[in-house]
């Protein structure tokens, strides 16, 4: 439990972890490498832990280097060893998916599970298309759950529409078909999160992208040097808050601002946002530094195709909506009912709590903003990203709000807290 209340003043510099969704990917691209690679910046997060954990039971060796450096050396396409046990990939449904694209070309057995959270969440969505490429995999439920059994072997390319933007089920398929043999196509719906192209172009991997449609042939992975950025889904919360508290000022450095990630920055500008962009370098991702002051804000239409891009933000647009002048309505979010809680219902009824004027959707919400919070006892469950959601929402409400399920911010970004202090902010 964690106490939260409005600080008269919120000023200062920040610079949030690694993004998260690049630390994953670099990860398991620098342990298919052959060779030595070096990563900096990476996530402090459970979630990627999870990765490097799996990794090591792999025979992936990882070596901590100086300045927040990883040394991990490769073992090249065929080097991964079957695990003596099961592949345990805690709360991270990156780990599960994106693992099972890297060990579904093993010529081995293996074995990935998860807590009671992941154990619930979707993995037909990329057993289907494994399956289509020659794997063979079993698991729970109709092989829908975890835990999954792998064995491994020779993969074929194939055609593959997703029938839902997913970058954890491309991100899957492109990892399965740099081993496959013959080309793998794969064919978007709507754009989603492109870490996953940016890196396999940026090492020269046989990658070709043309509008919804992209094309990977087999290759060797080689070793490489990066720098994760800041990651903007943790930069968010502070640009909301920045932007909803009446007396702030907040510089948020190094952050990641690749497209496919900041429609929640964009939808915010629109609202009024007063944000000031400063871009420092375009490979392989854009970063820059972004600074938010106070502003006044009112709601404006969010469309169904800003949705993919801001997918994880969906829940502190909620909390920024609740505040803002006028009405607003937000669909095409069905996705957050199948996350690590029902994110939907969840920020909806932990909100009401609080006096906000919104009500839950089948895909999404809807109400009128400028109500002012309240402070009240509130619980996030098991769901970070509910969590650092409410923990601004206490930021801007009048009187003391009580916060249970704070210690699942650890998922991804275990410094929130910290830094919300940092800059003024009041949690203890």
């Amino acid at each position: 439990m964690i106490r939260i209340a409005k600080p008269p003043r919120l000023h200062g510099t920040l610079t949030v972890p690694g993004d998260k969704s690049i630390s994953h990917r670099g990860l398991i691209l620098a342990g298919l490498a052959s060779g030595r690679s070096s990563l900096r910046g990476l996530s402090s997060g459970k979630d990627v832990a999870s990765t490097q954990r799996v990794l090591r039971q792999l025979g992936v060796e990882m070596i901590p280097g100086r300045g927040g450096e990883l040394l991990v050396l490769g073992k090249g396409a065929a080097g991964l060893k079957e695990p003596e046990s099961v592949l345990h990939c805690g709360n991270s449904g990156t780990t599960a998916r994106l693992m099972a694209g890297v060990l579904a070309r093993q010529r081995f057995f293996s074995v990935l599970t998860g807590d009671a959270s992941l154990r619930a969440r979707p993995m037909a969505r990329v057993v289907k298309p494994l399956r289509e490429m020659g794997a063979r995999i079993w698991g729970r439920q109709g092989d829908t759950k975890l835990p999954l059994a792998i064995q491994g072997g020779r993969l074929r390319g194939i055609r593959y529409e997703l029938p839902v933007a997913s970058a954890q089920v491309k991100t899957c398929l492109l990892l399965a078909g740099l081993g496959a043999e013959g080309e793998t196509e794969i064919l978007e719906p709507a754009p989603s999160r492109d870490h996953t192209e940016r890196l396999f172009s940026w090492l020269g991997l046989p990658l070709q992208k043309e509008g919804p449609r992209i094309r990977l042939r087999p290759a060797e992975v080689p070793a490489f040097q990066l720098e994760v950025p800041g990651d903007f889904s943790s930069a968010a919360y502070f640009l909301a808050l920045g932007a909803l508290h009446g007396n702030a000022q907040i510089e948020i450095r190094g952050v990641n601002l690749n497209p496919t990630r900041t429609a929640f920055l964009r939808v915010l500008e629109r609202m009024g946002a007063r944000v000031q962009v400063s871009l420092l370098r375009q490979e392989p991702e854009p970063v820059g530094d972004v600074v938010v002051q106070s502003s006044r804000l009112r709601n404006v239409p969010v469309s169904l195709e800003e949705i993919p891009g801001m997918i994880d933000e969906i829940p502190l647009l909620a909390v920024v909506a609740t505040q803002a002048q006028g009405t607003f309505e937000l669909r095409g979010a069905a996705e957050l009912r199948v996350k690590e809680s029902d994110r939907l219902h969840a920020i909806v009824t932990q909100l009401q709590k609080m006096g906000a004027a919104i009500e839950e959707l089948p895909d999404g919400f809807r109400g009128e903003g400028g109500v002012p919070l309240r402070g009240v006892a509130v619980n996030a469950g098991p769901d970070h990203r509910i969590a650092m959601a409410l923990a601004v929402a206490g930021s801007v409400a009048e009187g003391e709000t009580i916060l249970r399920g704070e210690r699942w911010v650890a998922i991804s970004f275990p410094e929130f807290f910290d830094l919300l202090r940092q800059i003024g902010g009041t949690a203890q």
